[in-house]
């Protein structure tokens, strides 16, 4: 059966967002949009998943996700079939990020909240950098946690693994890619590969419409990471 999905969303947790990405507006526009299946995926922190979850009250299915950043300045969509691997996965990512005091005047707040959308606290060390992990690292770290790498937005001139390698590693062994138009499916890196059309919305209203959808046996999170895994 076929699942509409936008696996790549982000909160007020992520500084280049909008305030008003909170837990529960991302699940009622995405519920207005008529999917069936999101993924919240801030950059460099889980913090908000939970919270995101727990506003779903499923109605919606919800994936656990993170966008990591590697060394290389490449940034991956990261996905787990249960909470706790992705809470094991934020504190290595922790463990791993510069300390970066955040300019609030440039970047504005990186909020965390609850599923009330309320505010329960700040990160103050900057999200948007690059973490000392590298490629071949965060592939390793994320398969140990049963979970799944999808390289981000491909087919963007920045902070991509093409535009910054010029190919995909074979030894990364990727099935999934995220690209953000079809046409892009030409690239010879990618034309034999799996794909997902996700907005990367940092507004409420760039979340996606029933554009993109996965083919899924029954609507369960290991079914879409068994999708994507290929």
């Amino acid at each position: 059966m076929k699942y509409a999905a936008d696996l790549h969303i982000h909160s007020c947790l992520s500084p280049c967002s909008e305030d008003d990405m909170t837990p529960n507006n991302i699940i009622n526009m995405a519920l207005i949009k008529g999917l069936d299946i999101i993924a919240v995926t801030d950059h460099n922190s889980g913090k908000n998943v939970e919270s995101v979850i727990e506003a779903a009250k499923n109605r919606i299915l919800v994936v656990p996700g993170i966008e990591v950043e590697s060394k290389e300045e490449v940034h991956l969509l990261t996905y787990f079939r249960k909470l706790n691997d992705l809470k094991s996965f934020n504190h290595i990512i922790s463990q791993n990020l510069p300390k970066i005091e955040i300019d609030t005047k440039i970047w504005g707040n990186q909020i965390v909240m609850d599923s009330k959308d309320r505010k329960t606290g700040l990160v103050d060390n900057l999200l948007t950098t690059s973490t000392t992990l590298s490629l071949e690292e965060i592939f390793s770290i994320v398969r140990s946690l049963d979970g799944v790498v999808v390289p981000a937005h491909v087919d963007r001139g920045s902070y991509s693994i093409i535009s910054n390698l010029g190919f995909i590693p074979e030894n990364l062994k990727v099935k999934t890619v995220e690209i953000m138009k079809k046409d892009s499916l030409k690239h010879p890196s990618i034309k034999h590969l799996n794909y997902i059309i996700s907005s990367d919305a940092h507004f409420l209203g760039n979340i996606l419409e029933r554009i993109f959808f996965l083919d899924l046996k029954k609507l369960t999170i290991d079914e879409v990471i068994d999708n994507l895994i290929g």
